[in-house]
């Protein structure tokens, strides 16, 4: 379903690069908004192809899923339960213990930022690719990420309206969520009706990845052609640009350390902590920004989504460096016994 052995082969080669070519396009289109901001008529009917896009993308989202690898994954209840409680339940902590740096250090909007890109669901490819790549539970990873943005299209939206509300500078009411029913959710529940129908979609890793990339630049430019003709951008001084670099990066660190502890006292195998890890720790750049973009309609949208595009870029770093160093350590590990029988 996630090809895992060619996600592995993508990362390698990403991790050679100081960032991602997804990332890189993601930049193309902030630097395309800013010069030819959409205006007019072409901003409205940009805002309903951005709307298709995103119906599709969660349309496709659905029949990827495969059901019975789900079910046939629970068996391991503890290691997902473990991944989604970092995911729906330490990460909104965190944000909400984040308040504190606003409006001192950030900015409200840069903040409930923060504070979004910590209730969106887990990764699901660089998740896998990653744990494939430390030598993990690529089974686990599978269905503890799809698990994540499953639960995400419910408990996502729900976050949002039961949290959010409270920082006094987002508006979201409770018929967002139908809206978000009719918006994400029906289509990806189409996708799973559709399955059988879409397979020779989904034996097309060409097609899917240009849907997912092409969904999320057209969410991307939107969201900042709509702050460039608001300019909203000339108030948002480029130390607090850094200063939330600095407070994702700070963020990370504190999920991973959440994460290794857990493991450990949670008494998993190694393969299973690596999923926790890796899987626990990551916020879904390809699902967060199309949910923003239906959230808050509306709101400066571009510097909400600010803060989940950094966080993306950090983590890619962060866990190339932890993926590599954990398989180096399998590699040790594994030329023991060898070693010691030739003696």
């Amino acid at each position: 379903m996630y090809a895992p052995g060619r996600s592995v082969l993508d990362m390698k080669r990403l991790s050679a690069l100081p960032i991602d070519g997804f990332m890189l396009g993601i930049l193309a289109c902030v630097g395309l908004a800013s010069v030819f901001p959409a205006r007019g008529e072409v901003a409205d009917l940009l805002g309903w192809a951005t709307r298709i896009a995103i119906a599709v993308l969660f349309l496709l989202y659905g029949a990827r899923l495969e059901p019975r690898e789900a079910l046939a994954g629970l068996r391991h209840w503890r290691l997902h339960l473990a991944v989604l409680s970092v995911t729906f339940v330490v990460f909104p902590v965190l944000g909400l213990a984040l308040r504190i740096l606003a409006p001192s250090v950030l900015t409200q909007d840069l903040y409930t930022g923060v504070l979004f890109l910590c209730l969106v669901p887990s990764t699901v490819q660089s998740s896998i690719a990653f744990t494939s790549i430390a030598r993990g539970n690529v089974a686990g990873a599978v269905v503890s990420a799809s698990l994540s943005n499953l639960i995400g299209v419910f408990a996502t939206p729900l976050l949002v309206v039961l949290l959010m509300s409270t920082t006094g500078k987002v508006e979201v009411r409770a018929s967002t969520v139908l809206f978000i029913m009719v918006q994400l959710l029906l289509p990806f529940v189409i996708g799973q009706l559709l399955r059988p129908r879409l397979g020779w979609v989904l034996r097309r890793p060409a097609v899917l990845r240009s849907v997912d990339r092409g969904s999320v630049f057209l969410v991307v430019y939107a969201a900042f052609s709509a702050g460039v003709a608001e300019h909203i951008w000339g108030g948002v001084p480029p130390i607090r640009i850094v200063a939330t670099a600095v407070v994702c990066a700070g963020l990370l660190a504190a999920v991973l350390t959440v994460t290794t502890v857990l493991g450990k006292l949670a008494g998993f195998t190694v393969a299973d902590r690596i999923v926790l890890v890796f899987c626990g720790s990551k916020k879904s750049l390809a699902t967060g920004l199309p949910m923003a973009s239906v959230l808050f309609a509306g709101q400066p949208v571009g510097l909400i989504v600010l803060p989940l595009m950094i966080f993306h870029q950090v983590q890619l770093l962060t866990c190339t460096v932890l993926a590599q160093r954990a398989a180096r350590r399998a590699e040790v590990t594994a030329s023991v016994p060898a070693a010691a029988l030739a003696v």
